[in-house]
Formats: structure tokens, sequence, C-alpha cells
């Protein structure tokens, strides 16, 4: 698959200050979780993608279209939703996307008619009809995910799009997103400190820590353990179920429950046979067989620590 967004060597100064360092960033279809502390770059990274910033040094492409000298064409394409509320004042939900349809080139009653599509899949009722600053922060969150998606483009910039929704909206929302990704084919650039979130629905990671881009991998690969690794859950004496696991050469630890066993296996053996034979020996009954995943959250923490020496 190609790049949709290719960066080389970009860098970005405010007088005295280095947003961002020597970049050098593809992004590929799909959904992309791009993370990092505050102060990283991402917002900077964002506007230069969107063609709102001249890069100080540095080249790219961004959907075919070269960065900056295109930007009208860049935007056009994607829809942007931001961190921070963006609404005019006495406007309500329906006047404020099908404004936003506007401003993309829809004629005014296309752009009437897919807001109220958009808001249905949004799963706004008759609450469109209000004024938005009447809005709960959920409610102005969805509006900005209309006003972001009326245009039907084929790229998604969506900075923080879950802040401030209680758990069920949360999950609706990320739930629309993986709509639009797997039967739209839009790809989406996620900036989030939700790590759960990029966890559930991305394919690839992007984390940036001072300036420089730190990683970039799918997340599949990042949630690979060193060596196969599994939870089992399981009914019977652990004491005898460990010493036949151990006899089969394999390393195990405590779960965080009394039912549980951690085992791993150093060699290249099939990990799940050895533990229903292990289990048929012992006499124990296996509930379940989960394979263990990387902790994200501890990648994050370790690739930013290690930014942070690399710097000092």
């Amino acid at each position: 698959m190609s790049a949709l967004i290719q960066l080389s060597s970009i860098v970005k100064k405010y007088r005295s200050a280095t947003a961002l360092s020597g970049v050098d960033l593809e992004i590929q279809p799909g959904i992309t979780g791009l993370l990092g502390p505050n102060g990283a770059g991402k917002s900077t990274l964002i506007k230069i993608i969107l063609g709102l910033i001249r890069v100080s040094s540095g080249s790219g492409t961004v959907l075919g279209h070269a960065l900056y000298s295109d930007g009208r064409r860049i935007r056009s394409k994607i829809g942007y939703m931001p961190e921070d509320d963006c609404y005019i004042p006495g406007m309500t939900g329906i006047e404020v996307v099908q404004f936003a349809g506007g401003l993309s080139g829809l004629p005014p009653i296309e752009a009437l008619r897919r807001g109220h599509e958009i808001l249905d899949f949004c799963g706004m009722k008759q609450e469109r009809y209000r004024e938005i600053e009447t809005y709960s922060t959920g409610m102005r969150q969805k509006v900005k995910f209309a006003a972001a998606i009326v245009h039907d483009p084929e790229f998604l910039i969506l900075d923080e799009p879950t802040s401030g929704l209680d758990p069920e909206e949360r999950e609706a929302l990320l739930k629309r997103i993986r709509i639009l990704s797997e039967q739209s084919g839009k790809s989406v650039v996620l900036s989030t400190h939700i790590l759960p979130d990029v966890q559930a629905i991305c394919d690839h990671v992007v984390i940036l820590a001072k300036g420089r881009l730190r990683l970039n991998d799918r997340l599949e690969t990042l949630n690979q353990t060193s060596k196969p690794t599994v939870t089992v859950r399981f009914e019977g004496d652990p004491k005898t179920f460990k010493s036949r696991l151990a006899g089969s050469r394999l390393e195990v630890t405590d779960g965080e429950r009394d039912i549980e066993l951690k085992v791993s296996n150093p060699s290249d053996s099939d990990l799940t046979q050895l533990i229903w034979q292990s289990a048929d020996a012992a006499g124990v009954l296996i509930h379940s067989v989960v394979p263990a995943k990387n902790s994200l959250e501890e990648i994050f923490m370790q690739t930013v620590q290690e930014a942070n020496v690399a710097d000092s």
C-alpha cells in the first residue's frame, strides 16, 4: 500500500523554539493513532498536514498534493475535527453542520440534506434544532464530528474526539470511526491521550516526543510479546498443573487471580498443545487460553522516557 502522507526531514521553528525536528513520516491507509505528551509537536504536525502553516524546512505530500502550496486541495479532501469547540453562537446543531458543508463546497440544499443524514448517523435527534451553546459536551462532540465528515472526505484527522464523553458515548463514537474506516474506506489519524481508544480501533501507532518521531509501527507488531505467552484460566490443583507445565519446559508465573497462570514458551514448540497436554496430565479443566499482549501504555511510557534520556 502506498503512503497517503509522506513527510521528509520536516522542521518547524517558532523563533527560538523548535516544535518539530527532522520528522520523516509515512502514514498508511487505515486508522493511525497519533500519540505524544503535551508539547510533543502533535498540533504542529496536524497544522502542517492541513497546509495551515509553512515548514521551516523539509518537504512532503498529502494525498498526492504538495505541502502548503496545495493546501486548499488538501483541505478539500480532509475532514478535521479540532480539539477545541469552534461554533458560532446562536446557530443550531443542524445549521452548524450545514454551514460546514457549505464551506466545503456543497450547495445549500445538498449541505442541509447531508447534514441531517450525518446527524442521524451520529445519533442526534430533535436536539439538532436547539442552539449549540445549550449542548452538553457529548452533544458538541457529535456536532464537531458531523461537521468533519459532512462533505464525505477521504481522510479524517480527529483531535481528541472522545474527550469529555461518558463510556457509552465514547464507545459509540469509536464504533462510528471504525464503520467509516471499514465500510467506507476512509483513513483516519486519531490524535488522543486516551490509549485504550488507540488499542481499540487503530492499525498503526505514531509517537512524537520532544518534536521528534520516536515510533511508527503497526499496532499488531507492537502488541506481540518477545516470546509466545498466554494467560490460562483453569479449574483444578494449581501446584500439580504448574509442575506439569514446568516439566514441558514452559515458563510459569502466577496471574492476577488464583485460577490464572501466565505461561511462556522460550522454544519454538506449540505452546497451546503443550498447555493442553499438561492440563490433561494434571487433571485440570481449562476455561480459557488468551494470548498476552504488550501494554500500549508501557510502550508509550518507555518511548517517552527514552526520548527524555536521549535529549537530556
